[in-house]
């Protein structure tokens, strides 16, 4: 078994996985994400990004291949250690909002921190930071019947953002969103990524998501068909720009 590089957070070989009815999710896709990064998984609808992240967090097991975490082998973890791994490493945003609803915004935000151990008061503390972010603060006492769609899913965002996680899968997580929402609260998610050194694997589909990111790797039918690294900001020469998209398998 094949140890993983040492600059990758997060590490995944020849992962294959089926449906229950037994049609292919995955077939094959390894990939590679470094501390810090965000990575972004495109691809239309069905093409297995969601599988992928899935896979990645250890919400599913995998059926073939390896995935590991800090070089930690992930696909050995029985059910209740990928569970601890879930609550104390990874954070999770989904692309409809789900929220306890005997609880207000704040409270939600905080019941990360709080099953990790921290104290109600610091919870409290650090959801309210994180609402005030998202630009919702002013609803932090609301119960989620009293917010519209759009700040449910910000209330989300900011549980996800809270308990700081190692890395953030994040699976379409602006779908419920406006254009103008999903452009700040984008913003808002990588900039907070980036200044907290949190590694995010984003699932989206849509272009202008992805080119926010530092790398894409683009998926069909279950298979990585490419990755494409970013241009900085500057710009790149011709030729730095042909070498910047490698063909992966």
């Amino acid at each position: 078994m094949e140890a993983p590089p040492d600059n990758d957070v997060l590490w995944a070989r020849a992962l294959h996985f089926q449906h229950d009815d037994g049609s292919p999710a995955l077939s094959g896709v390894s990939l590679g994400v470094r501390e810090g990064e965000i990575l972004a998984v495109s691809g239309p609808r069905g093409s297995g990004k969601t599988t992928l992240l899935r896979c990645l967090s250890g919400l599913v097991p995998v059926r073939r291949g390896e995935v590991w975490f800090n070089s930690v082998p992930v696909h050995t973890m029985g059910p209740l250690t990928r569970e601890r791994l879930r609550r104390d490493r990874f954070g999770w945003i989904d692309p409809a909002p789900s929220l306890v609803p005997e609880l207000n915004a704040w409270e939600n935000t905080a019941l990360p921190l709080m099953l990790r151990g921290t104290s109600r008061r610091r919870a409290k503390k650090a959801a309210l930071e994180w609402l005030e972010r998202l630009d919702i603060g002013e609803s932090a006492r609301k119960r989620p019947h009293q917010l519209v769609q759009a700040a449910r899913q910000r209330v989300c965002i900011a549980r996800a953002l809270a308990p700081a996680p190692s890395v953030l899968f994040a699976d379409e997580p602006t779908a419920p969103l406006h254009r103008a929402d999903r452009a700040h609260v984008l913003r808002t998610l990588t900039t907070a990524a980036r200044s907290h050194g949190i590694t995010v694997v984003l699932a989206t589909h849509d272009a202008e998501t992805a080119a926010l990111a530092d790398r894409t790797l683009s998926l069909l039918d279950g298979r990585c068909v490419q990755t494409v690294h970013l241009p900085p900001v500057a710009g790149p020469t011709e030729a730095e720009g042909r070498a910047a998209c490698s063909l992966s398998v």
